[in-house]
């Protein structure tokens, strides 16, 4: 990893599934990681049975978010399949169960919190209130993941 005039720069891009229904976050987290100057693509799902659809291969054909280093941003209150749900799933798939995924939420609840981590995330981190603070996050999550070793 190279840190050059701020930008987090990786050898190989992370490919990044962000599992959120508000509008209004989806903007943030794109907006936080142009602000960073991070490269990596960004898919986006509604809810937690949109998302499981994008990492799965369907008909012969690869899943829409490549299988090579990708980890999910998992928001955990949606409709129709929620983030707990969604993580239950995918610890469940033997094509999915080792896919890093971070709980990026405003659920400040310890049952969340326990769930999550029952079911092996790599991280739980409340959604800051202010977009620079959310920014920041964003770019120390990027920082993080940069420096993982992931296959």
């Amino acid at each position: 990893m190279l840190i050059r005039d701020h930008r987090i720069m990786t050898e190989r891009e992370l490919n990044i599934l962000l599992v959120e229904d508000d509008e209004v976050d989806v903007m943030n987290v794109r907006r936080a990681l142009r602000r960073n100057q991070i490269q990596s693509p960004l898919f986006v799902a509604k809810n937690g049975l949109e998302g499981l659809a994008k990492l799965k291969s369907a008909s012969g054909h690869p899943p829409e978010v490549p299988a090579d280093r990708r980890m999910v941003l998992l928001d955990l209150n949606m409709p129709r399949m929620g983030g707990l749900e969604f993580l239950e799933a995918v610890r469940e798939d033997p094509e999915l169960k080792s896919t890093p995924v971070v709980v990026l939420t405003t659920s400040d609840d310890e049952y969340d919190r326990r769930q999550a981590y029952r079911l092996n995330v790599a991280g739980y981190i409340l959604k800051p209130v202010k977009f620079a603070n959310f920014a920041d996050t964003m770019a120390a999550l990027a920082q993080y993941w940069s420096v993982c070793e992931m296959p």
